[in-house]
Parts: structure tokens; C-alpha cells; sequence
């Protein structure tokens, strides 16, 4: 879990890194329910201008940039 912690913040340093922020950004508690349990990380519900600003900084044909 530790290692899901880490690429949580690194996703929440990147977004802010290009103006995005999402609230609910964070580790999905629902995971350990499950009877095969796996890190899953919650990206929540976003306005329609966060949406827009994170489609801007993706890259076009899912390559890395």
C-alpha cells in the first residue's frame, strides 16, 4: 500500500504541476473488500474546466511526451 501512496503523490504533484487539481484523488478504501485485494486509486467526479485543462496537458496519441 505504501507504494500506491507514492504514485498517488506523484499524480497529485504532476496534475498540480499543470494547474489541475482533483479533491477526491486519492486510494479507493472499497479495494480491501474484495476478496483479491489490489490497490485501486480514486480519481473522483471533476468540472467540466478540470476535464478540459487535463485533456490539454495529455498527449495526443497516448505516448509519453
Amino acid at each position: 500500500m505504501n507504494e500506491t501512496k507514492e504514485v498517488i503523490e506523484e499524480l497529485r504533484a504532476a496534475l498540480e504541476r499543470n494547474g489541475i487539481v482533483l479533491p477526491s484523488l486519492g486510494l479507493d478504501a472499497l479495494f480491501l473488500a474484495a476478496a483479491s485485494p489490489r490497490s485501486l486509486i480514486e480519481l473522483g467526479r471533476i468540472t467540466v474546466d478540470t476535464a478540459r485543462k487535463l485533456a490539454a496537458v495529455l498527449p495526443e496519441e497516448g505516448g509519453r511526451s
